[in-house]
C-alpha cells in the first residue's frame, strides 16, 4: 500500500502540471483580460484608471485622448500608448506568456500566489478569509446528506417495493428536481420575513458582536445563520446517495453468502449489518472525500448571493468577471491540488472498509 500511495503522489505533479497548463492555454486565448476591464471602467465607470492597478502608477500615468494605433486591446482606441504599457508592466504581461507562466509555475511551487489584481491583497488572505463560509456550507451539507441517505437508503431497500419505498422515492425525486437556489428564495418567503415568519437571518455566517457572546451562544448564533443555506443545499442531494444506498443493499442481499448467512440461522440484522453491510457500503463510504470536494467547491455561488454569504464561490465569479488572473490561477492550483489529494484519500478509506482490498496487487 505505501508504494502505491508513493507512486500516486508522484502522479500529482504531472497531473497538476498538465491541468494549469491547459487552463493557462485556454486563459491565454480567451477574449478580454485585465487591461480591458481597466478600459472599460477608464470610459464608463471609473474617473481614475490608476485606482485598479496593483502596485499602482501613482496617478503619474494620465489617460490622454491620442490615437494609439493599437488594437489588441477592446476600448483602447483614443488611449496614451505610453499608458497601454504602464498597464502591460504592472499587470506583467510585458513578458512572453511561456516565461510568465514558468514564473507562475516557480511561485507556485512553494505556495507563493502573489497578490489580486483589483482588491490589491495577497491571494492567500483572500482565499482564508472566505474559506469559513464555504467550509461551513460544504462541511455540513456533506455530513446532513450522508447521515440522511444512508440509513434511509439501507432501509429503503430492506423495504424495497413497500409503501415507504415508494413514498420516500417521490419525496426525495421531488426534491431532487427543485434547484438549491429556487429553494432558497422559498425557505426566505416562508421564514426569514419574505410573507410569513422571521425567524432567522439573511446576511453574513454570524451576528454583529459575535466575538463578545459566550460560547454556547456562539455556537447557536452560527447554527442559527447555517440552517436556511445548508438546508437549501442538501434538498437536492438525498436522491443520487440514497438510491445508490439502496440498489447497493439491494445487489448485495441477493447474492448466495446471504442466503448462506440466513440459513445457517442469524438475525435479519447480523445479516444485515455484519455482512451486508460493509461490501455495500464500500462505493458510498468510500465516496466521502470526493462528495464533499464536490460540494465545497461547487454548487455554493447561488446560496452565497442569496444568503449574503461571502465565501470562494462568489470570490471565483468576480475573479472572473474581473479577469484577475493571480486569483484564478492560484484557487485552481489549489483545488485542484486538493481534489487529487482527496483522491488518494479515497482509495485509503476503500481499504479501511474492505481491507480485502489491496491496490498493489491490482493487474
Amino acid at each position: 500500500m505505501l508504494g502505491y500511495l508513493f507512486r500516486r503522489l508522484l502522479l500529482i505533479v504531472p497531473t497538476l502540471l498538465g491541468i494549469m497548463i491547459v487552463n493557462f492555454a485556454i486563459i491565454q486565448a480567451a477574449p478580454g483580460g485585465p487591461i480591458d476591464v481597466v478600459l472599460a471602467e477608464l470610459r464608463g465607470v471609473s474617473t481614475d484608471p490608476t485606482q485598479r492597478i496593483t502596485g499602482g502608477a501613482g496617478g503619474e500615468v494620465q489617460a490622454r485622448e491620442q490615437s494609439s494605433g493599437e488594437g489588441r486591446y477592446r476600448g483602447a482606441q483614443g488611449i496614451d500608448p505610453a499608458f497601454l504599457k504602464e498597464l502591460e508592466r504592472e499587470f506583467g504581461f510585458d513578458k512572453p506568456p511561456v516565461e510568465r507562466f514558468l514564473n507562475m509555475l516557480v511561485k507556485y511551487a512553494t505556495f507563493d500566489f502573489g497578490r489580486s489584481f483589483f482588491k490589491d491583497r495577497p491571494v492567500v488572505d483572500l482565499v482564508l478569509e472566505k474559506m469559513p463560509v464555504s467550509i461551513s456550507l460544504g462541511l455540513w451539507t456533506t455530513l446532513i446528506v450522508y447521515f440522511v441517505s444512508i440509513p434511509l437508503g439501507i432501509r429503503k431497500a430492506v423495504k424495497d417495493g413497500s409503501r415507504f419505498d415508494v413514498w420516500t422515492s417521490g419525496v426525495i425525486i421531488v426534491g431532487y428536481a427543485i434547484p438549491s437556489f429556487l429553494f432558497a428564495v422559498l425557505l426566505i418567503v416562508l421564514f426569514a420575513g419574505g410573507r410569513f415568519l422571521d425567524l432567522f437571518p439573511l446576511r453574513g455566517l454570524v451576528s454583529d458582536g459575535f466575538d463578545g457572546f459566550p460560547w454556547w451562544r456562539q455556537v447557536l448564533d452560527y447554527l442559527w445563520h447555517m440552517a436556511l443555506p445548508v438546508f437549501a443545499m442538501t434538498i437536492g442531494g438525498f436522491a443520487s446517495l440514497t438510491m445508490l444506498t439502496k440498489n447497493s443493499f439491494l445487489d448485495e442481499i441477493g447474492k448466495q453468502y446471504v442466503v448462506t448467512a440466513r440459513a445457517k440461522g442469524l438475525s435479519e440484522r447480523r445479516v444485515l449489518y455484519g455482512h451486508v453491510f460493509r461490501n455495500a457500503m464500500l462505493i458510498v463510504i468510500a465516496g466521502f472525500p470526493a462528495a464533499f470536494v464536490s460540494i465545497f467547491f461547487t454548487g455554493s455561488l447561488l446560496i452565497e448571493i442569496i444568503f449574503s454569504l461571502d465565501g470562494l464561490g462568489l470570490l471565483g465569479f468576480e475573479a472572473a468577471i474581473n479577469r484577475d488572473y493571480p486569483l484564478m490561477f492560484a484557487t485552481l492550483y489549489f483545488f485542484t491540488l486538493l481534489g487529487l489529494v482527496m483522491k488518494i484519500v479515497s482509495d485509503i478509506a476503500y481499504t479501511a472498509v474492505d481491507p480485502r482490498i489491496d491496490f498493489e496487487r491490482r493487474s
